[in-house]
């Protein structure tokens, strides 16, 4: 009885080893893929490059007597766009922002996954608000989360992206 215990054991561990060598193998193929995708294998050519190579996206404050202007610039490599629709800025109750304004118009493309929207394929743009408290007291260091997308023209649409940043917004009273 213990013979065959062992045996079910042995036939199990065996089972269990190829599974993980083949679950190796899987994941070397997909991180191959990746690899190959963005550019990370030396012996191939970049299809895409890294969201960080593709957009630079730099924040700015200005203080004014409405509040705090924050400028949003998206600096966009060729071939490459950024969604209007998916900019969004997440601050803390008590704060209000103005609706974006942009340094350059939109175009509308038809994307495969969100239908006829506009987007930025220009080098540069800006989305400016402003951002005031609600009671005019002001505030310092408030946490404000900036939320965007961006995709490449030849098919590759990135996750969602996320820039943190503190600001001091005066009183207006």
């Amino acid at each position: 009885m213990s013979i065959m215990r062992t045996s079910k054991i042995t036939t199990g561990l065996s089972a269990i080893a190829t599974a993980s060598v083949l679950s190796v193998a899987a994941m070397s193929t997909q991180a191959a893929g990746l690899n190959e995708l963005f550019g990370n294998n030396s012996a191939s050519k970049a299809k895409f490059l890294s969201v960080d190579e593709a957009f630079d996206v730099l924040t700015d404050t200005k203080a004014s007597a409405k509040g705090t202007r924050l400028s949003i610039t998206f600096d966009i490599t060729p071939g490459h766009y950024v969604y209007k629709d998916q900019l969004k800025v997440r601050f803390p109750k008590g704060i209000s922002a103005t609706p974006f304004t942009y340094s350059q118009k939109p175009v509308t493309i038809d994307d495969p996954t969100f239908g006829k929207v506009p987007v930025f394929k220009q080098r540069t743009v800006v989305a400016t608000t402003t951002l005031a408290t609600k009671n005019g007291k002001g505030a310092k260091n408030a946490p404000i989360l900036i939320d965007w997308q961006g995709c490449a023209t030849a098919g590759l649409c990135y996750p969602p992206e996320k820039v943190k940043t503190k600001i001091n917004i005066p009183a207006t009273r």
